[in-house]
């Protein structure tokens, strides 16, 4: 009989997160990693209230996201001129019953990967691991797995999650004539900086237009000297015709390679180019992201984070929906057990919404108000409400939080996602432990 076990191929946000929520609602899993060893990679990443609150009911709480974060205060947009083009509070100040977490993604990391392994033992996770494959024979399902050493075997489960990214191999058997990885011509250049932070202390400042653009926010709380580690994502559009021509989507790079972008990005409040010339680190890769597919799940498989929904970075979502993907997949095992049925009730309640949140981010997101500016002003105003009126700027971002789940009432008033204490029900084809 077919171990009664989940298989997750990937430890990144999401495939922990899931682990995590397996384990709490008393179901074994474990999760398949592909690199050596766990290190914390990454920069800066927004989680959102509505995946706050899921982190919270995994009992993952704000003195833990304390440590490797900081509640966002404010969200901004400036025009090319340094005014404000919109500014609203976030998380508590906005009146979410959760707060909003600026967090260096790895550092997120590492904190749930610690925790799991607390939880649940450090054989949950094995590195070195990556799947390459699957094949189903009706009792469960059989990943193909490719270890560090060079060795190859196989391991069964009664369902395997792929949480492994953009270049997932789950996602490619699936869909094996899937289009290439999407490049709309956005090159990002992403550091940190120790700096004091713009504004509050802690506001996410988005400044420019869609063809040139600046990031800006702090990922610690300030130290004495009033300095935080700030995360600076530095942004320009060019022509994509003839596609990425670098050798991989990813690598580290000198200032000096891209700075001259930004040279007029001077104001009494901020001079970027100074700011830059400080900065711990810099790596550059092309904003991507992948056309949708109908479905997520194929029989005992589905995939679930970047796996299913690659989205451009411009809603500060992806991390945020992976962690509820995991909690939307606990919730669908408990009323469901561990059968295709929970999974395909998964894939009918998230894959239409969020496929249409990643064609919404390829058409700039909430950055589109600056969009928007750029068409009417070329970015430069007087008085921003002659251009664009208060109550226009308010309804566009208002459904943009809807479109991503994160409207106000409609989250302060839903259920959880998993009730306390829910347990994974035994059925016929699940052995009682």
């Amino acid at each position: 009989m077919t171990e009664d076990r989940v298989l997750v191929a990937g430890a990144g946000i999401g495939g922990l997160a899931l682990a995590l929520t397996l384990h709490q609602i008393g179901v074994p899993v474990t999760v398949l990693e592909s690199a050596r060893q766990m290190r914390p990679l990454g920069v800066g990443i927004n989680i959102q209230p509505n995946a706050v609150r899921e982190m919270f009911d995994l009992g993952i709480d704000a003195a833990a996201l304390d440590q490797v974060g900081v509640p966002a205060e404010e969200w901004a947009l400036v025009g090319l001129n340094g005014r404000e083009v919109y500014a609203e509070p976030r998380g508590l100040k906005a009146g979410y019953k959760w707060p909003q977490y600026a967090v260096h993604r790895g550092a997120l990391q590492m904190l749930l990967y610690r925790t799991l392994v607390e939880r649940a033992g450090v054989e949950a996770v094995q590195l070195g691991a990556k799947v390459t494959g699957y094949a189903q024979d009706g009792s469960g399902v059989v990943a193909k797995v490719a270890r560090a050493d060079g060795t190859t075997d196989e391991m069964r489960g009664r369902l395997l999650i792929g949480a492994d990214g953009i270049h997932s191999a789950i996602r490619a058997q699936m869909y094996p004539d899937q289009p290439p990885i999407h490049w709309g011509g956005a090159v990002m250049w992403r550091g940190t900086v120790r700096a004091k932070p713009l504004r509050t202390m802690s506001s996410f400042v988005g400044l420019g237009t869609h063809r040139q653009r600046m990031v800006i926010y702090p990922i610690s709380k300030p130290d004495a000297d009033g300095y935080s580690r700030v995360n600076w994502i530095a942004e320009v559009t060019v022509d994509n015709v003839d596609g990425w021509q670098q050798d991989g989507w990813f690598r580290p790079l000198e200032i000096d390679e891209f700075i001259h972008h930004f040279d007029a990005f001077r104001y009494d409040w901020l001079d970027v180019p100074a700011m830059l010339r400080q900065a711990d680190c810099a790596y550059e890769n092309p904003m991507i992201d992948r056309d949708p597919v109908p479905s997520w799940v194929d029989g005992a498989v589905a995939l679930m984070g970047d796996a299913a929904h690659a989205m451009y970075p411009t809603g500060s979502n992806g991390a945020s929906q992976a962690i509820v993907d995991a909690r939307v997949l606990g919730a669908a095992f408990v009323e469901n057990g561990l059968t295709p049925q929970a999974l395909a009730a998964y894939d009918a309640q998230l894959c239409g919404p969020v496929s249409e949140l990643v064609l919404r981010n390829r058409g700039a997101g909430p950055f589109g108000l600056l969009n928007l500016l750029d068409e009417r002003c070329g970015g430069t105003f007087d008085n921003i409400d002659d251009v664009i009126p208060a109550d226009e700027r308010a309804q566009f971002m208002a459904k943009y939080k809807a479109a991503a789940g994160f409207a106000i009432d409609k989250l302060n008033a839903a259920p959880q996602t998993i009730q306390a204490g829910a347990r994974v029900p035994r059925t016929a084809e699940t052995p009682a432990r």
